[in-house]
């Protein structure tokens, strides 16, 4: 790797990072036909760090920034070798052999880096590159996960008006990553504050997704080979437990809300008023939907847990998940004032009572009705 390391210093840096991945495809490819999971050597790693990510091995150096342009020609290097390179199991080495966090100080550029390619993915529909992210979603630990799902929702719900539309269109070209982004972003919103709530075009795009195939939600438990014991401080299975989190919070979430508003000493002109009241009653709507088709999913469940041999050992619905969930539902009715929120609290009590009971019946949910009581 020496050898390779003196010529990649001779290029400039696009040249150079082109040549890495160039050699990282010849090396992998080699490793491949001997181990079905070959092992990052420092070597290569080295160069990844150095010559993809910018961060200089001599101790101390200042840090190398590539200037917007080559930033962006740099993606394109990495789109288009993804999309020509043919070989799955390749792809996914070297993908993860990038991106996957290592605990130095070069995973700040790799989580940068990783957020703008996958952003720039989503723009020009490159399927090998989301295929790639959603495995990666799969393997890495959740903290990563949300903030590459925070970096999208900046990108398609914040920073431009309407490109959200961008982001829907995925559906049909990737539902895997479209699965797994919707787990990351119900781990990443999850109503304990105001700035936790999803931002409406978010809501409404998943709820579009999952309206329209409600398996959606399923896609990744149903193609992953599974272990009764799921590994902790990772993304679950499937977003069941975020989403019924969001149904059953959002009556209650929303109304907090509105009374912070109010409480703040500018009362809102009637304009505003009547454009967030709005805006509400469209969430509100939305949230139903989206906790009919929840059930829908959950009714389903049994079937699927019986084929894979897992009905009565693995809970898609984890117990240990749903009493912070029933004790945030206490803690926020009783923030609210049940004189004040009657209605609200009624709704989410319900709504918690009925995905409870359909995630036992289909047997997403390891317990019995005696341990609520």
């Amino acid at each position: 790797m020496s050898d390779i390391r003196h010529s990649l210093l001779r290029r400039d840096a696009l040249s150079a990072a082109k040549e890495v991945l160039y050699h990282l495809d010849i090396y992998f490819s080699s490793q491949l036909q001997s181990a079905p999971l070959p092992l990052v050597d420092k070597g290569p790693a080295e160069l990844l760090e150095e010559f993809l990510f910018q961060v200089p091995k001599e101790r101390g150096a200042p840090p190398k920034r590539l200037n917007s342009l080559q930033e962006l020609q740099l993606l394109e290097i990495m789109c288009n070798y993804f999309q020509e390179q043919t070989k799955d199991s390749v792809r996914q080495i070297i993908f993860s052999s990038l991106f996957s966090p290592q605990g130095n100080k070069a995973d700040d550029s790799r989580m940068a880096l990783l957020g703008k390619l996958v952003s720039m993915a989503v723009a020009v529909c490159r399927v090998p590159v989301l295929e790639c992210a959603a495995f990666w979603l799969q393997r890495t630990p959740a903290v990563y996960c949300v903030r590459l799902a925070r970096a999208l929702v900046d990108d398609y719900c914040n920073l431009v008006p309407g490109s959200i539309q961008t982001l829907k269109q995925i559906f049909t070209a990737s539902p895997r990553f479209c699965c797994q982004f919707i787990t990351s972003v119900t781990a990443l919103y999850d109503l304990s504050s105001d700035d936790l709530i999803p931002p409406s075009d978010l809501l409404e795009l998943i709820v579009s997704w999952i309206f329209e195939d409600p398996r959606l939600i399923l896609i990744t438990f149903l193609n992953t080979p599974i272990a009764a014991n799921l590994p902790i401080g990772f993304l679950e299975l499937t977003p069941l437990t975020g989403l019924i989190r969001w149904c059953v919070k959002a009556p209650l979430a929303y109304k907090r809300k509105k009374k912070a508003s109010l409480s703040n000493g500018h009362p809102p002109s009637k304009i505003a008023k009547d454009l967030t009241s709005g805006e509400d009653r469209d969430c509100h709507q939305l949230y139903s939907k989206l906790h009919l088709s929840v059930l829908q999913v959950l009714m389903m469940l049994q079937g699927h847990l019986t084929e894979k041999n897992l009905y009565g050992r693995l809970g898609l619905v984890p117990f240990d998940h749903v009493v912070p969930l029933v004790e945030e539902i206490n803690r926020l009715s009783d923030e609210l004032n049940p004189l004040n929120a009657s209605k609200e609290i009624e709704l989410a009590l319900d709504r918690l009572a009925q995905a409870l009971q359909v995630a036992m019946a289909s047997g997403a949910l390891l317990c019995t009705r005696g341990w609520f009581l």
